[in-house]
């Protein structure tokens, strides 16, 4: 069961979103853990093409992303309690598809941060199929959540624990906690 403090008023399902080296798996298995909430990485639902053409160093295009999008939706949408989920979500149309493909409210929690500290984070990591070279597509991309969407911004400078802590502080400031 998910903390009803938190969640008296957030959506059930909460995307942690960004570019890559944003910490989004780390943020979002830590919030789910904060939550009591369920996890799933849209890393997981990358069928193996879309693995192997980042693995070369080749940019996904939209039609590479549809299929995972809808996929990893699905898969939030089918938990049964409170999901946070960690996808990169770049681009509105993107969330636009995962809010529609789940069928209900979601939250998007876009970690933001400057390029040198995501090439920082990016270029310390072992066991990630991404390379450093994709930031710059990354960042082209983005697109940031604007006030027409259920999205809150937070700066990835501090520690993750920091970082959890802005996230519930945005959380009840927003007034998703009511």
């Amino acid at each position: 069961m998910s903390d009803p403090e938190i969640m008296a008023n957030t959506p059930r399902l909460i995307i942690v979103m960004g570019v890559c080296g944003s910490g989004k798996s780390t943020i979002a298995k830590m919030l789910a853990n904060a939550l009591n909430a369920d996890f799933l990485d849209a890393d997981d639902y990358h069928p193996a093409a879309n693995v192997a053409k980042m693995s070369r160093g080749d940019a996904l295009n939209d039609e590479d992303r549809w299929p995972w999008l809808k996929d990893f939706a699905q898969a939030m949408a089918s938990q049964s309690d409170v999901c946070v989920g960690a996808c990169s979500a770049l681009k509105k149309s993107y969330r636009d598809s995962l809010y529609s493909e789940a069928n209900e409210s979601v939250l998007f929690v876009h970690l933001d941060g400057n390029k040198p500290l995501l090439m920082e984070r990016m270029s310390a990591r072992t066991e990630h199929f991404m390379p450093t070279a994709l930031l710059d597509s990354q960042l082209a991309t983005l697109e940031m959540p604007g006030s027409d969407e259920c999205a809150i911004s937070v700066d990835i400078s501090g520690t993750p624990q920091q970082i959890i802590q802005l996230i519930q502080q945005q959380i009840k400031e927003n007034g998703y906690d009511k």
